[in-house]
């Protein structure tokens, strides 16, 4: 891919995703994923408050003084979630606020937000500010829906909340409990690894 934007994307989607390979934000990963639909609801809003900061913080970026930056960055970020809050509460089902509970609030300080503002958005222009968080807010959500697909499959029988009643009577019910999460989380990462290891020479 010669295009740097696609780079970007890409680079927040596979080289670099905040879940498979950074392991950020776990704290939502455990709490969130016991179905896909969270899943990707959390990923997402995840990623709307992401792409919104950082491109705020890019277009002021020379204004804000060093000394403050930090304050600068959580202020801009608790905005953000403040709104969407807001319009989570008007037009969100009730059944996701519910299970996203306190873990839209922790946006304000989730590592993955903080991380691309410092290390991109606060450096570079508002655009690639925009497609990097974008990216990054992709594999976000990519790895959240993975995590809560498998459990919600694994530990209810079920899809999207839809019953598979075929698979019903042997679901493993730990599977929608914290340790599910790791279980789950460890597995795909071991399945990600044995592939790298299975092709050393493909491009990272």
């Amino acid at each position: 891919m010669k295009n740097k934007y696609l780079l970007l994307i890409k680079n927040g989607i596979v080289d670099e995703n905040p879940v498979f390979v950074q392991l950020l934000a776990l704290c939502p990963l455990l709490a969130v994923t016991t179905s896909a639909i969270n899943g990707i609801a959390m990923g997402l809003s995840t990623t709307a408050v992401l792409i919104s900061a950082c491109m705020v913080i890019s277009l002021f970026r020379k204004l804000i003084p060093p000394e403050v930056r930090i304050a600068s960055f959580v202020v801009i970020v608790a905005g953000f979630v403040t709104i969407l809050q807001m319009l989570m509460n008007a037009y969100f089902p009730p059944a996701i606020n519910e299970a996203l509970g306190i873990y839209i609030p922790l946006i304000v300080v989730n590592c993955v937000v903080f991380a691309r503002i410092e290390i991109y958005a606060s450096k570079n222009r508002v655009f690639p500010s925009a497609i990097d968080a974008l990216g990054m807010g992709l594999g976000f959500t990519l790895g959240l829906f993975l995590v809560g697909l498998i459990r919600e499959f694994i530990g209810t029988g079920s899809m999207f909340g839809i019953e598979l009643n075929r698979y019903q009577p042997s679901h493993v019910g730990i599977m929608v409990l914290a340790p599910g999460a790791f279980f789950t989380l460890g597995g795909i990462i071991m399945t990600i690894n044995y592939f790298k290891m299975k092709n050393p020479g493909a491009k990272k």
